[in-house]
């Protein structure tokens, strides 16, 4: 399922992308999870959600 994620990520020129547990919280990227067998962190739980940069996108107001 992340390889998925991933591929789709790198063919837009994304990169390296990190992902955070929901249960304890642990940050891997896409290349670790890559190289496990089973989509599963180091607790055991199997989601994780996408770390997204601190920016902010300003809007202009119309």
């Amino acid at each position: 399922m992340a390889g998925g994620l991933e591929d789709s990520n790198q063919q837009q020129g994304g990169g390296i992308v990190t992902y955070e547990c929901i249960r304890c919280g642990t940050k891997t990227t896409s290349e670790e999870l890559r190289t496990l067998p089973e989509l599963k962190c180091i607790c055991g739980f199997r989601i994780f959600r996408k770390v997204r940069p601190p920016i902010a996108k300003r809007v202009k107001a119309v």
